[in-house]
């Protein structure tokens, strides 16, 4: 059964929604504040939430893990691994913030700011 298990299509197909996830979970630790809509803001919250919590252990698995979940990038899990995570070694969750922006002017899409606290 699919209870719970609600996720934004993105009017993507599944291989190009996880790409565009990744690219923004890339851009927003590299940059460590990005604006975007406020769908896609939504939607890499808790995939980047859930690196920072694997980061968070500083394992070789949990690097490979990440490594993995990110495609083979490496930059930024250098990045999260050795300046993101060690900032939140002593929180317990809730690395982001989703800060809604003015609309976009062409399609009047809504925009958000999505940063780390």
């Amino acid at each position: 059964m699919r209870h719970g298990n609600h996720n934004r299509k993105l009017g993507r197909e599944t291989d190009q929604r996880r790409a565009l996830l990744r690219s923004l979970a890339h851009s927003l630790i590299l940059k460590e504040r990005i604006h975007t809509t406020e769908a896609r803001a939504k939607e890499v919250r808790p995939f980047v939430e859930k690196l920072v919590t694997k980061a968070i252990t500083g394992t070789v698995a949990a690097r490979r893990d990440v490594l993995a979940r990110m495609g083979g990038d490496a930059k930024a899990t250098t990045r999260l691994f050795k300046t993101v995570a060690p900032r939140y070694s002593e929180r317990a969750g809730g690395y982001t913030r989703v800060i809604k922006a003015a609309p976009r002017k062409g399609d009047a899409s809504k925009m958000a700011i999505i940063e780390f606290v």
